[in-house]
């Protein structure tokens, strides 16, 4: 049976901060079938595909409004070469992926081939550059490739080609993790070279100027390096000279030690509450990032980047571990909504996120075997919460509860509103509590609400996955509140994420 009724205070004439649509950025790393097979197959594939990027993926991944994607990499970004991916395939550059598996890197998905992809799923380029392995003059002269209208050498090669417009570069990330896999520099030695690396690397298209103008993201703070975003911090605030930062980044994964072994499939209540209590944990991540960047930056000008995070689980049995294949289950899409919420409610410094990652690695979208593809709980929810794009923070109170198992305690609710542009209040409530359902009644402040109504996930079991074979065991379905005298009630399932539309 259901707790007493919970009341959920919702005060639309209050609003809070806009919730930019960058924080639904996704992530896409050369590792495993992330790149080439996941997205890229090729254009002779018999896998239907637009000039060689695989057209259900795009199909998918155009449905959820993915707003940006960041680019090659991740640790791989540290050691890619642009030069290496671009012009006729037949010419380009054979590497060994060092980082993720030691397999073959054959660059046939290269500038092109991304900013292809981009423009097919509507999406904006986040390109993180060489810091580790890299120069000044090689990041300086991707970005001169890429968006020159000046009748440069640069220029014309792009053209020749096959792109004679500049590309746009929403995001830039100078550098990655360099604190371990980006060369293993000491936060010092890492603002040096990110100095160096903000001020020669330009973006010159002519549309990028005023709100349109490209963002530069610098490496922050995790948990084994929490005096980066310090120094990049008080470097900003004391500067000097011709450069300028955008955002500090913070990378955080839910993991159960190292090597990663919390199991992705056949799971119990225990592991499920050990996942669940590390991402609620994200909040107090954000809070002493938030409160280091606060000491130089009170008007919270430079973004929160949380430009990697999800949960990080045991590989695929059979699979190359270096490939950090996983399956991807209900507990993943209600730790994906507990995790959106925290940047929601943190969206005055948070301003941008990209889970990882996109295809086939880590809390992946989507999955594929092949010709075969199949929609992860995770994806679900991302499109679920769609309406939450750029919308508008609203308050929202109500008593969280509590879940518990074992030593493990945490909030059993967590709940967001906010209002999109049109006017319309939105609504997401998750009840974490894998046995109890939870009852609700909506109270909108000042506003009679005749209707809430929208998508319901939830499965008869916390590791509950989408197969190839099942690919609509973990699937939304219409839910709505049923109204009560004058009042809505919602009773939430255990196990479950709902989105609603609430209706005067």
């Amino acid at each position: 049976m259901a707790s007493a009724q919970t009341v959920v205070k919702i005060d639309p004439g209050k609003s809070g901060s806009r919730i930019e649509r960058d924080i639904f950025g996704q992530f896409a790393e050369h590792l495993g079938t992330g790149i080439y097979g996941g997205i890229w197959v090729g254009r002779d594939s018999k896998i239907p595909n637009v000039r060689g990027i695989r057209s259900d993926v795009v199909a998918a991944l155009h449905a959820i409004h993915v707003p940006n994607v960041r680019w090659p990499g991740g640790c791989f970004a540290d050691e890619y070469h642009w030069r290496n991916g671009i012009g006729p395939a037949a010419k380009r550059t054979v590497t060994v992926n060092s980082n993720w598996g030691g397999v073959p890197e054959p660059s046939t998905f290269g500038t092109e081939e991304y900013m292809d992809f981009l423009q097919q799923i509507g999406s904006e380029a986040f390109i993180s550059v060489n810091i580790g392995s890299g120069s000044p003059e090689e990041a300086a002269d991707w970005l001169e490739y890429m968006t020159t209208t000046q009748p440069t050498s640069l220029e014309k090669q792009r053209a020749a080609n096959g792109h004679p417009a500049p590309y746009k570069v929403h995001l830039l990330g100078l550098g990655n993790e360099n604190w371990g896999c980006g060369g293993a520099m000491s936060p010092e030695h890492y603002v040096e070279q990110m100095k160096l690396f903000s001020h020669f690397v330009r973006n010159t298209n002519p549309a990028q100027k005023g709100g349109e103008q490209m963002k530069r993201i610098a490496v922050g703070w995790d948990s084994n390096s929490k005096d980066y975003t310090d120094a990049v911090m008080k470097a900003w605030a004391e500067k000097t000279g011709d450069w300028d930062i955008d955002a500090v980044s913070l990378h955080n994964y839910v993991l159960d030690g190292w090597p990663p072994h919390l199991p992705a499939t056949g799971f119990g209540e225990a592991d499920y509450a050990k996942a669940i209590k590390e991402a609620y944990g994200m909040d107090d991540k954000i809070v002493h990032q938030t409160a280091i960047m606060d000491r130089y930056d009170p008007q919270k000008k430079v973004a929160l980047s949380v430009d990697e995070w999800g949960i990080w689980l045991a590989p695929t049995a059979g699979s190359n571990p270096g490939f950090l294949q996983q399956q991807n289950s209900l507990r993943d899409a209600i730790l994906a909504a507990v995790t959106l919420n925290i940047f929601m409610r943190h969206a005055d410094r948070v301003r941008m996120a990209n889970i990882a990652q996109m295809v086939n690695v880590l809390q992946a979208m989507v999955l594929t075997d092949g010709p075969k593809m199949v929609l992860t709980p995770t994806y679900h929810i991302y499109k679920m919460y769609v309406p939450f794009q750029d919308a508008t923070f609203v308050p929202i109170s109500y008593d969280s509860g509590t879940y518990r198992y074992g030593d493990k305690s945490m909030p059993r609710l967590d709940a967001v509103a906010a209002r999109d542009s049109s006017g319309q209040l939105w609504l997401s409530v998750t009840n974490v509590d894998p046995d109890k359902p939870a009852d609700l009644v909506l109270d909108v402040s000042g506003k009679a609400i005749r209707s809430a109504d929208g998508q319901l996930l939830t499965a008869d079991r916390v590791d509950a996955v989408n197969s190839f074979a099942a690919p609509d065991n973990v699937k939304p379905r219409p839910f709505s509140a049923q109204r009560q005298g004058d009042r809505l009630r919602l009773t939430m399932p255990p196990k479950s994420v709902a989105v609603l539309a609430l209706r005067p």
